[in-house]
């Protein structure tokens, strides 16, 4: 006779995936510009280009704008990941071995999240730099430069993500090293490698684009210059198998992300093996 999973059980290993899910797992979510429970394969970002104020003659009508409106399509798709746990393996050592399972399924999802969104970061084509020097500052004033010349605005919502290896470049600059610790002001970056640093909040990941084993690309951006899309969110199945003697859990989420506006991001072509002085 097969046996069920008991419910109670199914409902808190979903719960601490979705907990997981959210304290270790994307970096990058929460600075781009996202849409949740999207119904169907695909969604719409509307863009709104700039308007321009003009006079008007008394008692004339007032002058129409005519800003520019578009759309950018993102499509959705469907990603998994599971593992066995086997009944008896918690009586055989001092590890929970749900909780593994579980960041592991987390971690999966979290990265599956951010290469999603990298990927869409790596369309952009406003460029500074030619892989010849390393995450230099005055490059970085460059795509600092780029931002300000496309009128992006300067709200507090600027991000920057660059390599680990960049990350150490960035930390023998003084005005680098000695600023604000960005996760003081963003809970969801606590217990990440991120720093603010002229108004944008600088944030380490180790899964940015690396061709020729050296050119590595980093990315400064406005969070509405990428979307992000979720039809559902980490969601999870646990079904027991007596021929197994294991349970088989299974976590998946349909997400996708694309580029909204190029003019909102900078693409930083940095040399990841330039030495670090």
């Amino acid at each position: 006779m097969s046996t069920t999973v008991d419910t109670a059980f199914i409902k808190h290993y979903e719960s601490d995936v979705h907990a997981s899910y959210q304290r270790m797992g994307s970096k990058l979510r929460n600075t781009v510009r996202s849409k949740n429970k999207i119904q169907g394969s695909t969604t719409v970002f509307t863009t709104v280009g700039k308007g321009t104020a003009s006079t008007k003659a008394r008692h004339g009508k007032v002058p129409v704008m005519n800003a520019s409106h578009g759309t950018v399509e993102c499509q959705l798709y469907d990603y998994y990941a599971g593992d066995w746990i086997d009944a008896l393996d918690d009586l055989k050592g001092n590890t929970n071995e749900r909780q593994v399972i579980i960041d592991a399924g987390a971690y999966a999802l979290g990265r599956k999240t951010d290469e999603l969104i990298i990927d869409a970061m790596a369309t952009a084509t406003v460029t500074v730099g030619d892989y010849t020097t390393g995450c230099t500052k005055g490059l970085l004033l460059s795509a600092f430069e780029a931002l300000n010349n496309a009128d992006v605005p300067d709200d507090g919502q600027r991000f920057g993500v660059v390599g680990a290896h960049q990350w150490n470049e960035l930390l023998n600059m003084t005005e680098f090293s000695e600023s604000t610790f960005a996760g003081e002001d963003y809970p969801w970056l606590r217990g990440t490698e991120s720093r603010k640093w002229l108004g944008i909040v600088w944030i380490m990941h180790t899964g940015l684009p690396l061709a020729s084993t050296t050119h590595r690309d980093a990315f400064l951006y406005h969070r509405t210059a990428i979307g992000h899309a979720s039809g559902a969110d980490v969601k999870s199945d646990v079904t027991w198998h007596g021929d197994r003697a294991a349970f088989f859990a299974n976590n998946m989420m349909s997400q996708g992300a694309a580029l909204i506006d190029n003019a909102g991001i900078v693409k930083i072509k940095c040399d990841d093996s330039a030495a670090i002085s």
